[in-house]
């Protein structure tokens, strides 16, 4: 199992670099960061200094969009990237939630993430893309170049899109039935669109904190550092319950059921430990989402995660105890895992 960092890049960014580089020190193999320029700073700047100072780190955005950033730029960001520092860049796409809606727009459909994707991949590898009033292709890139594009999805239809057309999937929860639920939605997709299933990579991306012990004030704490995470996915999931419905077969209620008490969401507070907005999550919801208490929990459901098919599991690292995290995960857990 390859394991992440997801980081927002928040000022000064040579503590992000600082951070990617310490969790590359300890086998972790991809840096990622969220990507809302109202929010934070312009991460495909702070990229080009993570990779001058790490060696084999593969980076990339969780998650950009195909609204705020036109689709050719992109593109070319990318593959000038991976024209300095050897492929090393990978492209997560989604909606834009909160890149978009703090900007006064609605988040992107599907349609234009489809034809985001197709454009953002082909010209990053070296191939031609219709721009809609022009067919292009960059005239310096390299015959080698790659860029694979994953998508980040929950409903049933992102879900289908994804096996369909994404090279890898990003699921922004670690709850074990749900994993398996979407998982196969996607693999099922891939199938059935005639794809190789084993060629859409699979990234579970959600908060892990590590605990001394599991005595009740350690869990405690670990919860209330990481119940952000079920806001941030609970807007998700609102927005899915706005378009199918509190029950519906579509949607599975183990995702929607957490959400009646919700009241709003301050995307000031976006993706950060003290956000006042998430008081609605349960106890049970952290547990389920994220990985909480002492090491042998952690390997424990990582070993479950991978017995399900997921590639990689990226650490949200959005909380009291970033350093800690990294270095027990590096001393202890991937070694652990990977055996």
């Amino acid at each position: 199992m390859d394991f992440g960092l997801v980081l927002q890049t928040d000022p000064p960014a040579s503590k992000v670099v600082s951070l990617m580089q310490r969790a590359e020190r300890n086998g972790f193999t991809h840096g990622w960061t969220f990507d809302s320029a109202v929010l934070w700073q312009e991460p495909f700047v702070i990229y080009s200094q993570i990779l001058a100072n790490t060696e084999r780190l593969t980076v990339g955005p969780m998650v950009t969009n195909p609204g705020t950033r036109t689709w050719e730029v992109t593109a070319s960001t990318f593959a000038t990237l991976n024209d300095m520092f050897g492929n090393r860049t990978v492209c997560g796409i989604g909606r834009g939630d909160s890149a978009m809606r703090v900007a006064g727009r609605a988040p992107n459909t599907l349609a234009r993430i489809s034809e985001a994707m197709k454009v953002i991949r082909a010209l990053g590898s070296g191939g031609e893309a219709d721009l809609g009033g022009a067919v292009v292709r960059f005239p310096w890139i390299k015959d080698d170049a790659r860029l694979p594009v994953w998508m980040a999805a929950y409903g049933p239809k992102a879900l289908k899109m994804t096996g369909e057309e994404a090279d890898g999937f990003i699921l922004q929860l670690a709850d074990l039935y749900l994993t398996e639920y979407m998982v196969k939605a996607v693999k099922d997709a891939a199938t059935a669109a005639g794809r190789d299933p084993g060629e859409v990579k699979i990234c579970v991306a959600a908060p892990a904190y590590v605990t001394d012990d599991d005595s009740p004030q350690a869990l405690a704490h670990a919860r209330e550092q990481c119940r952000w995470f079920g806001g941030m996915v609970g807007n998700h999931v609102a927005d899915l319950v706005s378009k199918y419905g509190e029950h519906s077969a579509q949607v599975p209620e183990e995702l929607t059921d957490y959400i009646k008490a919700r009241q709003g969401y301050d995307y000031s507070h976006h993706g950060r430990s003290d956000n006042p907005d998430t008081a609605f999550v349960p106890d049970e919801i952290v547990d389920r989402f994220c990985l909480v208490g002492p090491v042998e929990k952690h390997i424990e459901k990582l070993n479950a995660l991978r017995d399900l098919g997921v590639d990689q599991f990226a650490v949200y690292d959005m909380h009291d105890a970033q350093e800690k995290v990294i270095d027990a995960y590096g001393a202890t857990v991937i070694p652990a895992v990977n055996g």
